[in-house]
């Protein structure tokens, strides 16, 4: 079945095969992200789930296959994957990856410095909109140090939302986080989902996430190296056929 016929289908994987030098990480990996929903990669420690969304998002290139968003080749034959298409990313990394030497208003300009021609006056006031849409208004000035965990994945979310990207990828947003920062982080994504028509790839192994932001999930197995099952992950969790997934979403 050729996915790209479906107008809904945002990004596709497609037969995918990842390395580290010679070690096999993945194997056979093909699913489809519809737009505007939220997509969970899920499984145990180990099983490749950072590894796979560092071939999504350029760092990474595949040893076989290949992903397409909106219909173009994120890697081709070149060593470099395509940087118009990563141009419409936006990522945010596990620790937040906030320079600490900024504030928060710098650290959100700091791509649209880079990438924009906006005037000074323009990128500030798109800085400080972006930190208003994550529930950071009035912390332009503070720096990351002065910042709680929460607070912190929050700012990492306003600068991955700088360039106003069709897709944001996500990697362990509740890692480190309390119950209640990580149930306000979802909450986050759900609303800015509906909100700005936003597409998440949401790397994951924590359950009360998975089941709070997921509308479709791809468990992948550190057995077989590959995908073991996709769907609505309470689905998954009643009705799947192997046991690795129902123990994995009933724990």
């Amino acid at each position: 079945m050729n996915l790209s016929k479906n107008d809904h289908v945002i990004l596709e994987v497609n037969a995918l095969e990842l390395m580290y030098s010679r070690d096999l990480i993945l194997s056979d990996i093909s699913f489809a992200v519809n737009s505007g929903s939220c997509f969970v990669i899920m499984g145990v420690s180990g099983c490749g789930k950072s590894t796979l969304l560092k071939s999504m998002t350029g760092l990474l290139k595949p040893a076989q296959g290949n992903i397409r968003f909106s219909g173009g080749e994120l890697w081709g034959r070149a060593e470099l994957p395509n940087q118009d298409l990563l141009s419409k990313f936006g990522v945010l990394f596990q620790g937040g990856a906030l320079w600490g030497s900024m504030n928060l208003l710098e650290n959100i300009s700091l791509p649209l410095q880079t990438f924009t021609s906006l005037s000074n006056e323009e990128i500030e006031s798109l800085a400080s909109y972006k930190l208003s849409l994550v529930g950071l208004s009035g912390c332009e000035y503070l720096y990351p140090s002065q910042l709680s965990g929460g607070m912190q994945k929050r700012a990492g979310l306003a600068r991955a939302l700088s360039m106003d990207p069709s897709i944001l990828f996500l990697d362990e947003p509740s890692a480190g986080l309390d119950p209640i920062n990580s149930s306000q982080l979802d909450e986050l994504i759900g609303e800015l989902k509906n909100s700005l028509g936003l597409t998440f790839v949401v790397v994951t192994h924590e359950l009360k996430s998975i089941f709070e932001i997921a509308d479709d999930a791809v468990f992948l197995s550190k057995e077989t190296k590959s995908v073991l099952e996709q769907g609505k992950p309470v689905e998954l969790q009643k009705f799947s056929m192997h046991p690795e997934v129902r123990d994995f979403l009933s724990s």
